[in-house]
């Protein structure tokens, strides 16, 4: 059937206007990426989100082999910077071509009459895909525009108090000042330790700040600078035995490790899709308990008027409607690599550099090496130079791409590798900071 073809079909069947991932059997019995052109399979794997294949059936790193080829990487540097956006795999990247030229074919007819329809059965995938119920989700840009959609739209009083981290990122912290100086708020600014005794420690930080005027405490999952992962279900639990509500930054958290929503016991929890679970650029999510829908203002007014309605919250004028289609196909091709999997081959990948490293002389590690306390990202430092020369040391001399963090007690590169990253990249790696830490 060619693509015309089926474009008529599929609008006659009443089939969602995306295709997704159909991971089929090749000759050797392992499993690879293939995109459907059945209708009928279509429309089972956009139902199911979990397309029928068998166990991988060669080695582990033969796996990764595989998920490495489904990717294409520059040649000029080893990228170690996945923490502000994963590239995606390339079966994701066809399904975005494929929904762009598609919304772009249906055109007005697809903004008015379907896009409401697939984003309404995109959610519903991915609050089954977080653990929660689809009424306490909404798709968002980003994790900037979860969050601050919350600290905007809370309903302040002159007087109200605020606490978060000097680690916490700038966007959030930024959005705290503005209304900080619009409602006459105090804040406390704690600093998370690199590396806390336990999580009580943690949980005391934010507790010994708590006053009879608190509202509200921020919180990342994992700190971006460091990759920590802190205890929220703690934090959480304690913060409510205050009254006080809580606003979780989980930026680099869905898609990277395993973990359901409400389990957390958050108010809030905003994320970047584009990050971990690599979708296009530009997806995000925000999930507000039931409890707290009705007392946010809306960045954007909507039509639907039900204060307890979380689509109130979500309005977004026209926008790039084939981004949100490609949340699909990420959940499906990290559904194929597996959570638990993809958790631990992250978690195996930073603990072999950081092992390898961390008795180096003039070498700093920023991020606890424990795996209940770090998974994928981690941060290390220089003694004999900024972190700046560090990160471009690596570039220019050794070929390796990563970030330079230099501010809220964290001095030191952050390194991200991916499911697409080799050892043997990573022994490249770790051969440069040794050579730079003799420098």
């Amino acid at each position: 059937m060619d693509k015309r073809s089926f474009l008529k079909k599929a609008s006659l069947f009443g089939l969602l206007p995306f295709s997704v991932p159909n991971f089929i059997a090749s000759s050797n019995g392992h499993y690879i990426g293939q995109r459907t052109t059945n209708p009928k399979a279509q429309k089972i794997a956009r139902e199911t989100l979990m397309p029928d294949f068998k166990p991988w059936q060669g080695s582990e790193e033969s796996f990764w082999e595989e998920v490495r080829s489904q990717y294409k990487l520059v040649p000029d540097f080893i990228n170690l910077e996945s923490g502000y956006y994963n590239i995606i795999p390339e079966p994701t990247l066809d399904g975005l071509k494929q929904n762009m030229s598609h919304v772009n074919l249906r055109g007005a007819h697809y903004m008015r009459t379907e896009l409401d329809q697939d984003r309404h059965k995109i959610a519903k995938s991915l609050a089954d895909f977080m653990g929660c119920p689809q009424e306490n989700l909404i798709i968002t840009r980003n994790t900037t525009e979860s969050l601050d959609l919350v600290i905007a739209g809370y309903p302040w009083q002159k007087g109200d108090h605020v606490i978060y981290a000097i680690q916490d990122y700038g966007a959030m912290k930024v959005m705290f000042e503005q209304v900080t100086d619009r409602y006459e708020l105090t804040q406390d600014i704690i600093s998370v330790p690199n590396h806390p005794s336990s999580d009580e420690e943690i949980v005391a930080l934010y507790e010994s700040k708590i006053t009879a005027q608190t509202k509200m405490i921020m919180v990342c999952h994992m700190i971006n600078i460091t990759g920590q992962i802190l205890p929220v279900r703690k934090i959480c639990d304690m913060a409510h035995s205050y009254g006080v509500e809580v606003l979780v930054d989980g930026a680099h958290c869905i898609g990277h490790f395993e973990f359901k929503i409400q389990d957390l016991n958050c108010d809030y929890y905003g994320s970047s899709l584009h990050k971990w679970l690599a979708a296009p650029l530009g997806n995000g999510l925000l999930y507000i308990d039931s409890k707290r829908i009705a007392q946010l203002w809306p960045l954007l007014a909507d039509y639907e008027k039900d204060p307890n309605n979380i689509l109130r919250l979500n309005h977004l004028g026209t926008h790039p409607a084939y981004i949100t289609l490609g949340i699909y196909d990420a959940i499906n091709y990290l559904n194929w690599i597996g959570i638990k999997r993809k958790e631990k081959r992250l978690g195996t990948l930073r603990s072999y550099w950081m092992e390898a490293l961390k008795n180096t002389p003039g070498i700093l590690i920023n991020t606890p090496n424990a795996a209940d306390r770090a998974c994928g990202i981690g941060n290390i430092g220089l003694l004999n130079m900024t972190p700046a020369q560090m990160a471009d040391r690596l570039l220019n001399e050794h070929g390796i791409f990563t970030v330079a963090i230099d501010y809220a007690n964290v001095k030191g590169c952050r390194i991200t590798p991916n499911v697409f990253t080799t050892f043997e990249e990573l022994d490249h790696f770790i051969a440069a900071v040794k050579t730079l830490a003799q420098s």
